[in-house]
């Protein structure tokens, strides 16, 4: 599928078993059009990656970063392998089997999430929860989530984790948020 934003065209592979395998989802693009003009630092982890939609344009934009992108399916994670080497950014991105943070150290610039709601809370706020300890003082993490799908809770939720959560950003119901992880003691 291709991917056009800020003037360039992304070709990304795809496949059955993956979310969103016929087009970007609306949250994606609008978490894309808020995240690539930012500066997100030079070490990036994509958790919950998919077939690289965020992680791999992040990477394409970003010359001078890192980029983690992990996932628990192995099948988004070939995919992602793919693009990243047709995207010409393999040198600079790692694709890892993760189950949350369970293969992922850090520390982090930036972690960013297109959390996999269908999965639940427990995971989706288990990725929430591990993120603090994986950034660096003053890092950030951004979400992309629907009002419907619980965006007002999750952001209630990321302020008790990191003391504070801003909305970014709302695109026809999805609503964009950034938490920074403070250096002080909890």
């Amino acid at each position: 599928i291709t991917l056009e934003i800020y003037s360039k065209k992304i070709e990304l592979v795809t496949d059955n078993g993956v979310f969103s395998k016929k087009r970007i989802d609306e949250g994606s693009f609008a978490f894309l059009k808020v995240l690539l003009p930012l500066s997100l630092g030079k070490n990036i982890l994509d958790l919950g990656c998919g077939y690289g939609t965020l992680g791999l344009t992040i990477a394409l934009f970003n010359k001078d970063a890192r980029v983690t992108l992990a996932d628990v399916n192995t099948r988004a994670l070939a995919l992602c392998k793919k693009s990243a080497r047709n995207l010409e950014v393999e040198s600079r991105v790692t694709i890892l089997q993760s189950d949350v943070y369970e293969n992922i150290e850090g520390p982090y610039d930036s972690i960013v999430i297109n959390p996999p709601i269908r999965a639940g809370k427990k995971v989706t706020y288990a990725m929430y929860e591990g993120a603090k300890q994986r950034l660096i003082d003053g890092g950030s993490l951004f979400i992309v989530i629907r009002k419907a799908q619980g965006a007002l809770s999750a952001k209630e939720y990321i302020t008790e984790l990191f003391g504070n959560c801003t909305l970014l950003e709302r695109h026809k119901g999805y609503h964009i948020y950034q938490a920074k992880k403070t250096n002080e003691e909890i």
